[in-house]
């Protein structure tokens, strides 16, 4: 397939990745549009590995207030300058995140963030669903509702609502290779009236 400067674009348009790294993407994938979105995915999470330790001394919050103004959100997003922090795509980046929260309702930022004692309670729910099912069967199926109930839950495991594709992280770790920094949601807050 033949490689053009129109399909360059289109990939940049849909990625904000550089032009050289796209072009690189396209001459990897032989051309094809989907193939190389996938391989600037996969060095997208590269690239976010190798940046990660990197001090992070500026950043953005941003906020998010759904139309009637019953449901907000306040994130904030770290990068490593204030040259980044105030590019207006990193601005929008902020928003979207904020807008996911606002949506999303998550409860942990990451996996992490997950107590014993919110994990051995869901344990505990998902050991009387599985009560019928064959023994051998019980523990696999454990670990399948575990891994479902903190996607849904843990900020960065969900799937992004403007992308379903897209992980919330998968998010972040395009926004580390499309400005070349370390990126990170640091904090968010969701409010809601009556809650």
């Amino acid at each position: 397939m033949e490689i053009t400067t129109e399909t360059i674009k289109a990939l940049r348009d849909k990625t904000g990745v550089s032009i050289m790294q796209c072009k690189k993407a396209l001459e990897e994938a032989g051309g094809d549009f989907d193939q190389a979105l996938v391989i600037l995915q996969k060095k997208s999470g590269a690239t976010a590995e190798k940046k990660s330790d990197r001090d992070l001394g500026a950043g953005t919050i941003a906020s998010y207030l759904h139309a009637g103004g019953s449901v907000g959100a306040l994130v904030e997003i770290a990068c490593e300058t204030d040259f980044v922090a105030r590019n207006e795509d990193f601005q929008k980046f902020a928003y979207d995140i904020a807008m996911h929260v606002a949506a999303m309702n998550p409860l942990f930022l990451s996996v992490d963030e997950v107590g014993e004692s919110d994990k051995a309670a869901a344990l505990e729910v998902f050991k009387k669903e599985v009560e019928d099912k064959p023994a051998d069967m019980q523990e696999k199926i454990l670990e399948g509702k575990m891994n479902s109930y903190l996607q849904d839950k843990v900020l960065l495991t969900q799937t992004y609502i403007k992308d379903s594709s897209l992980s919330v992280d998968d998010l972040v770790k395009a926004a580390v290779q499309k400005f070349g920094e370390n990126v990170r949601i640091i904090r968010y807050a969701r409010f809601s009236v009556g809650s």
